[in-house]
């Protein structure tokens, strides 16, 4: 299977990542959703926030419970279906998701972010069907601008469509003031 290292944090999370920190104080709290082994509760770990994360494989948790553990960092993780598990209401500075698509998740990511608070978003799009790897579903695909439209109330900060090295779209929104 092709893509990236899934070890590391994608670069388009990353660039977001140094452009939120000046904003948002000493130690904001930040969720991993649907965070696999942890890349990126990793990379905001070393942002300085304070993590949390969710996923429904519970080896995948522990993995990534160790790492960061190992590392010397005191995650909040937990397993749940994301489906039917709610997610805490207002108390994420950042809720973070890539790689993972489900539509109906996104009222609830809206909701777990706090006033002024950030959703950092990265999936991939109906392009990534020309590549030999990767989801080939629509329901797990972004349509043109699909991602952008969802969240067009919030305040935009970065929005992009690549098609290499994957088919992806890339997100960075602030929840408005009346949220």
């Amino acid at each position: 299977m092709g893509g990236s290292d899934l070890r590391t944090a994608s670069p388009f999370v990353l660039r977001c990542l140094s452009d939120l920190r000046p904003v948002l104080g000493s130690r904001p709290t930040a969720l991993d959703v649907a965070m696999g082994s942890g890349r990126h509760a990793v990379a905001l770990a070393e942002s300085g926030f304070r993590v949390f994360g969710v996923d429904c494989d519970y080896e995948r948790v522990g993995q990534a419970l160790r790492r960061l553990r190992g590392e010397g960092h005191k995650p909040g993780f937990w397993v749940a279906d994301l489906e039917l598990y709610p997610l805490p209401k207002g108390h994420f500075d950042v809720v973070l998701c890539t790689r993972y698509l489900q539509r109906t998740l996104w009222p609830r990511l809206q909701q777990a972010v706090a006033p002024r608070g950030f959703v950092l978003y990265e999936t991939f799009t109906v392009e990534q069907c020309f590549y030999e790897w990767g989801p080939r579903s629509s329901k797990h695909l972004l349509r043109p601008g699909e991602l952008r439209g969802v969240f067009a109330d919030w305040d935009l900060w970065v929005y992009e469509e690549r098609s290499a090295p994957a088919a992806e779209a890339g997100l960075l929104v602030r929840r408005p003031d009346g949220g």
